[in-house]
C-alpha cells in the first residue's frame, strides 16, 4: 500500500509538518503549543503507525525537526510520536533523528537534551541559525 504524503500548514501555534513516504523524510518545524495538543498530534500518531508498519527493512527514514518551543501538553504527545520511531529503530528499522537548535535558543537545546536521554534511536542535536 502506498502512503499518502502529510503536510500541514503552519499556525501561529501549531508547526508545519511534511511527512514525505516516497523518500523517507518527516520534518516538523515551528511552535507548538495548540489548544487542544492531542488532537493536533493524533493525526501525525496514526500515519506513522501507519507508515512504519508498512517500512521495509532496508529503508532509511530521517526525521528532521525544528521546534523552538513545545509546551507541556506537546511535549507528551510528542514524546508519543518519538517512541513510536524509537520502537521502531529498537526491531531493527533504520531511523535517524535530527533536531535543529538555534544557538542562542537554551531551552530549546534543553528540551531536544531531554527528549534525546529518553531514546536509543540516533539523535542528534545540531545548532544551527535559523535559514
Amino acid at each position: 500500500m502506498m502512503m499518502y504524503e502529510l503536510f500541514i500548514e503552519p499556525t501561529k501555534s501549531t508547526p508545519s509538518v511534511h511527512f514525505d513516504p516516497k523518500w523517507n523524510r518527516l520534518w516538523i518545524s515551528g511552535e507548538s503549543y495548540p489548544e487542544n495538543a492531542f488532537k493536533f498530534y493524533e493525526p501525525l500518531l496514526r500515519w506513522v503507525d501507519e507508515y512504519l508498519e508498512q517500512l521495509g527493512a532496508d529503508q532509511e527514514v530521517l526525521l528532521e525537526l525544528r521546534l523552538p518551543y513545545v509546551n507541556t501538553s506537546s511535549t507528551k504527545c510528542f514524546m508519543m510520536l518519538l517512541e513510536k520511531f524509537d520502537a521502531a529503530h529498537a526491531s531493527g528499522k533504520h531511523i535517524k533523528l535530527v533536531w535543529y537548535c538555534s544557538p542562542d535558543n537554551e531551552s530549546e537545546q534543553e528540551c531536544a537534551e531531554e527528549f534525546k536521554e529518553d531514546l536509543s534511536l540516533p539523535f542528534d542535536i545540531v545548532l544551527k541559525e535559523e535559514a
